[in-house]
């Protein structure tokens, strides 16, 4: 089992109170670098087409990302933390309900 590293909260209690998606962008183009986001979008498109069961060809046709990337972020799938899944579980939940209210049943 891999040890945790410690964290500061401080910048993740920031995001939380974040609301909008502009409010998000406004931020992060702020803390972070052009590659630096653009290094995060990247790997976050490579996980999102791996969880569709994507394969690594057109995952990297799609993204440029270099098969070293779509390695790591598999791996951050297969045996991180979790996190991708809980992301993607409650984006799938919000698009579901999103779905439900607009019908007319």
């Amino acid at each position: 089992m891999k040890a945790k590293r410690e964290h500061n909260t401080a910048l993740y209690e920031a995001i939380l109170t974040l609301k909008t998606s502009a409010e998000c962008i406004d931020f992060f183009e702020d803390l972070c670098t052009v590659g630096e986001l653009s290094a995060m979008e990247q790997r976050y498109q490579v996980a999102k087409g791996l969880h569709m069961g994507k394969i690594y060809n057109e995952i990297l046709a799609e993204t440029g990302a270099s098969s070293a990337t779509i390695s790591r972020v598999n791996r951050a799938l297969q045996y991180g933390n979790g996190g991708y899944d809980l992301v993607f579980s409650r984006l799938e939940s919000t698009d579901s309900t999103d779905q439900s209210e607009g019908s007319d049943e």
